[in-house]
């Protein structure tokens, strides 16, 4: 005969292996749940201040993320990145060698989050459905944002503390689906099974235009 201690532990132990079981089965049944996202962002304004050169963006997003929400989805973290090219003038020149390795390495661009947003699973908690229609709102509505001439949560500025005339500059829409049991997922640029890639996401390239009224260094030491 086992003691009520060792029929507890024999309990217990059968309890945590089923509980384990459970939350991997559905932590893998997330991938039978197809996905699409699709998104598409556009500059709006974009202006660099004088001070300490920092850089103010409004844009507008329509995105449709719904498809990422399932039975395993608890929240959903979306937010937009730019990328720019990195400088930094602070620095000494480089010597010859440096200059040849930097032409062939050249260094990889920098990126700044810009917004950001939580999504719940819940439509009465989310953020972008009228609060009168948050009771009626269908599940396809959780994931859906349209925003028009939205301002940045957060500024961008550059460690050289200089920002003005970068080019090739881009806004990216990116998330993080974090699900009550398993694995946190990022964005899914390529296609795999049936979690298709991110149709659109990114915007045209720009420029961080040169500041008016400022000299510059050049101009400046000649005069």
């Amino acid at each position: 005969m086992h003691s009520t201690l060792v029929r507890a532990q024999n309990v217990f132990g059968f309890f945590t292996s089923v509980a384990f079981f459970v939350g991997a089965l559905i932590a893998l049944s997330v991938i039978i749940s197809p996905q699409t996202p699709s998104a598409s962002i556009n500059l709006k304004n974009v202006q660099v201040s004088k001070k300490e050169e920092y850089a103010h963006i409004k844009f507008d997003l329509d995105a449709d993320l719904s498809t990422l929400f399932n039975w395993n989805t608890k929240q959903l973290f979306v937010y937009i990145l730019a990328t720019y090219p990195s400088s930094s003038p602070s620095k000494p020149p480089p010597s010859t060698h440096q200059q040849a390795q930097a032409q062939a390495q050249p260094p990889p661009p920098s990126s700044a989050i810009i917004w950001d947003q939580i999504i719940p699973s819940s439509p009465s908690l989310n953020p972008n459905i009228p609060s009168r229609q948050r009771a009626s709102s269908p599940p396809s509505a959780r994931g859906k944002i349209n925003l028009k001439n939205q301002r940045a949560k957060y500024q961008i500025t550059d460690i050289s503390g200089r920002l003005a005339e970068r080019s090739n500059v881009t806004l990216e829409v990116g998330w993080n689906v974090q699900p009550w049991v398993g694995a946190l997922t990022w964005t899914n640029l390529q296609s795999w099974g049936r979690w298709e890639g991110v149709k659109g996401g990114r915007s045209e390239g720009f420029a961080f235009l040169e500041i008016k009224g400022k000299k510059k260094e050049g101009v400046a030491a000649g005069r």
